[in-house]
């Protein structure tokens, strides 16, 4: 996701999010095409995940020249996708009768995906100058988001 956008949501059938199923399923798919439609300006923000940082990630994203963004440990108070996923929960949740397979469960999210009002993801985009600002006062320590 981006201000103004979002890529297509990749939901995961079963199993482990490994590094190497990060870089084909994610990077590869979503990530590469949306940087070079971008361009020079695009910036990845992920987080310290084991899958993020192993090394066949970091050499594919310097072989695709794909910026990182730097980002703290343990700090999911500051990642906007954590807030997203809150909000996409909220409203699967909200289904009724709620999903009663994977299947459906995965058709429900990608509905809610994309109805989800891209306001709402621009304004969680924009909070990470305040959070960061807040977690910086805090030295570092819990933020109310």
């Amino acid at each position: 996701m981006s201000p103004g956008g979002r890529t297509d949501l990749h939901v995961f059938p079963r199993g482990t999010v490994n590094a190497q199923v990060y870089r084909d399923n994610i990077l590869d798919a979503y990530v590469r095409p949306y940087a070079g439609a971008i361009g020079d300006c695009f910036l990845l923000q992920d987080d310290n995940a084991r899958p993020h940082r192993a090394r066949i990630v970091d050499d594919y994203l310097q072989q695709e020249t794909i910026t990182r963004m730097e980002w703290p440990a343990r700090s999911p108070d500051l990642n906007p996708i954590e807030h997203v996923w809150d909000a996409l929960g909220r409203r699967v949740s909200a289904i009724n009768p709620p999903p009663q397979t994977l299947a459906a469960l995965a058709s429900a999210l990608q509905e809610q995906w994309l109805s989800l009002p891209i306001e709402l993801i621009d304004r969680i985009i924009e909070s990470i100058t305040h959070r960061c600002l807040c977690c910086i006062a805090s030295r570092g320590n819990h933020i109310p988001y």
